[in-house]
């Protein structure tokens, strides 16, 4: 099953402005793949779940060190891996990425949940099979990311 494109260029956008206007650097998307393709190593992750007109998860996956760049620019401060700070601020980055690709979501109704920021070693987010996750890569001069998408309208996902 393939996702449609109308899901997944306001996210790429979103992400761009978010991270040009917050923190100050451009974020370049690389080449999308699905998932299982290539092996994402993240050790950070933040996540958001969408419920609606569509069904699926937007996830960011950092890599420590980009992770601890990101939200220290973002706050404004030094972080490290047990500041305090530290989910809040990738928490409320992806609330910002996914709750404006939301509003671009041409007449599509949807809601966002709270953003969930999981952190370890390597860290692996799964989801229903029925949803294809692709990954965008994206680098930035705060280090390399990806944004993991997987929605589909409730219409594909019934036929699944």
């Amino acid at each position: 099953m393939k996702m449609d494109m109308r899901f997944i260029e306001p996210f790429v956008a979103s992400l761009q402005n978010v991270f040009t206007c917050m923190l100050g650097t451009p974020a370049v998307l690389g080449k999308p793949f699905l998932k299982g393709s290539m092996t994402q190593q993240v050790d950070v992750v933040a996540i958001i779940s969408l419920s609606g007109d569509v069904i699926g998860s937007t996830v960011l996956g950092f890599p420590q060190q980009t992770a601890l760049a990101i939200a220290s620019q973002f706050a404004g401060e030094e972080m490290d891996m047990k500041h305090p700070d530290l989910p809040d601020a990738l928490g409320e980055l992806m609330n910002m990425v996914t709750g404006s690709a939301k509003s671009n979501l041409v007449g599509i109704n949807a809601s966002i949940s709270l953003p969930r920021v999981v952190a370890g070693s390597n860290v692996k987010v799964g989801g229903p099979k029925a949803l294809p996750f692709v990954v965008l890569p994206f680098k930035s001069d705060l280090g390399y990311f990806y944004l993991e998408l997987a929605v589909l309208s409730n219409d594909q996902a019934q036929a699944a």
